[in-house]
């Protein structure tokens, strides 16, 4: 079925133009790279007072965790509510030109939402694929980032089909994939605002030889560092918008805006105003300026009396680069991932627990925090819970469990995450539950030491087991000692995958083989 005749069905089923209107709004805004203590509330020597006011108004999780530790995976399982290693992506990311990732009978969070009545909005960094119109006898990498050879195979004055409209969006502006990738120009809708007819690339870091960001076809006037304040100025645009579309249609239509931020990614490149405001580095600078963007975006909401009755759930999608300078970070005693160790691309805890703040007026509790654990995946089914729909359909969001109540403050034993399946850049496994964890490498599965394949990880046992509880850091490695307890976590995984769901339901396909050892 099509998502489009999937979101009419739900509509169907359970919404009304008078329950939508009773729907809260929603409101995610996901930080590209943003460490677990890069914000404030989190430990973090960089201000964040935005995302920190959202916290004291709120919820914050102290275990919250994407279902990878890179990009286009984590984007994939938010917005599906289902595993990213379900899809044909089993290692990496996309490109800027790869195409539509998201299968084309998956129901997306947006899509849910449009069948209940809500108008739906994605602004920002999309990267999770879309199909470009090819030059005749030309190709592009479908899941990877494509070379430089590639860059101009596309037809960019072209419509492009598959893009966040075909799954669930009403409107798109924004970027296709991450600010280093091809191309550099905006997209609203099915096409570029201007046609990328220059060849140019960006500094990696403002003020720095440093590198470049991949060079390719970049629209006249595009400046990397102006999509920051870009993004912004079209979410409060679109709050203003939908606003007022309230007020002259005599009625309120709820609206789901979502806003995957292009920062604190790479290119690191803050705005004049906020060059040198932390007094540390340009990362810190640029974190400060994407918490600025938080703080407008809340400030919209409240300037148009829609605040009181909006959910806002702010995040990362992974953990910090390496591209932030850790050395300049923590001679300033900042660390970005805090007490975790490793960080972006890694299977250790560095890479994919993530800072996330739920601000949710007359539900939650303001000033709270939450050991819960909870992963991106589960935001759907949270959603969903919230505006009173918690049974989903059988192939709807596969993994995704909703926190509805610790929201609320309640404890309940049914509904709540058992175990956590975690996944890398090169596609190593881990699976927790509980306090300890299974990691089916022997390596960090990412980019911090023991890298995969470096002479250190060939000496290491091929698998790792940690007490999270007792080792957060994850420096004793108790696969020898506990082996009855790496075998049971083994089991628990072989069947979620098996199964191709860890919520109740009946068996779903994943979409290819899934091999869980070693990352293959």
């Amino acid at each position: 079925m099509t998502v489009l005749w999937a979101a009419t069905l739900l509509a169907g089923f359970v919404s009304s133009p008078l329950w939508a209107a009773d729907g809260p709004n929603v409101v995610v805004v996901l930080a590209d790279d943003l460490g677990y203590a890069d914000v404030s509330c989190y430990g973090g020597k960089i201000s964040t007072p935005h995302i920190d006011r959202l916290a004291a108004t709120g919820m914050r999780f102290t275990d919250a965790h994407t279902s990878s530790s890179v990009c286009s995976p984590t984007r994939y399982g938010l917005l599906t509510g289902r595993y990213n290693w379900r899809s044909r992506l089993k290692r990496s990311v996309l490109g800027g030109l790869s195409p539509r990732l998201i299968e084309p009978d998956r129901v997306t969070l947006a899509g849910f939402l449009q069948g209940q009545g809500y108008h739906t909005a994605c602004i920002g960094k999309w990267h999770l694929g879309m199909d470009w119109k090819l030059k005749p006898g030309k190709e592009v990498t479908p899941l990877g980032i494509e070379p430089r050879e590639q860059v101009f195979n596309v037809e960019y004055g072209a419509p492009i089909a598959n893009g966040p409209a075909a799954v669930g969006f009403d409107y798109f502006f924004g970027i296709s994939a991450s600010l280093d990738m091809v191309p550099y120009a905006y997209i609203e809708n099915d096409r570029v605002t201007e046609l990328p007819t220059e060849d140019r690339d960006f500094p990696m870091m403002d003020g720095r030889q440093t590198g470049r960001t991949r060079k390719g076809p970049t629209a006249p006037g595009f400046d990397a560092a102006d999509v920051l304040p870009m993004l912004v100025r079209k979410s409060v645009e679109y709050i203003d918008e939908r606003a007022r579309s309230g007020e002259s249609d005599g009625g309120r239509q709820p609206f789901f805006l979502y806003v995957p931020l292009a920062s604190p990614h790479t290119p690191i490149l803050p705005t004049p105003a906020w060059r040198g405001k932390s007094g540390i580095n340009p990362y810190a600078d640029f974190v400060m300026e994407s918490d600025w963007a938080v703080g407008q975006i809340v400030a919209a909401l409240e300037r148009n009396g829609v605040a009181e009755n909006t959910l806002i759930v702010f995040t990362s999608d992974n953990g910090c680069s390496p591209q932030a300078k850790f050395d300049e970070l923590a001679a300033h005693d900042h660390y970005p991932s805090g007490p975790l160790r490793g960080h972006k691309a890694d299977l250790f805890e560095g890479g994919h627990r993530i800072p996330m703040v739920v601000s949710y007026p007359g539900v939650t509790a303001a000033g709270t925090v939450s050991e819960q654990v909870v992963c991106l995946t589960d935001i759907f089914a949270t959603v969903a819970a919230a505006i009173g729909v918690d049974d989903l359909a059988a192939d709807m969001a596969e993994d995704s469990f909703s926190f509805l109540t610790a929201l609320k403050g309640e404890t309940s034993a049914s509904g709540v995450r058992e175990s956590l399946v975690s996944h890398s850049i090169n596609g190593s496994f881990a699976i927790r539950r509980g306090d300890w964890k299974l990691m089916l490498c022997g390596d960090s599965g990412g980019w911090s030491a023991p890298r995969p394949g470096s002479p250190a990880a060939g000496k290491l046992p091929s698998r790792q087991l940690y007490h999270l509880g007792e080792d957060l850091a994850e420096q004793e490695n108790r696969i020898a000692d506990r082996p009855e307890v790496a075998a049971e976590l083994l089991e628990l995984l072989e069947n979620l995958v098996a199964e191709g769901r860890s919520t109740p339901g009946p068996r779903q396909e994943n979409t290819g083989a899934v091999t869980i050892e070693s990352g293959r």
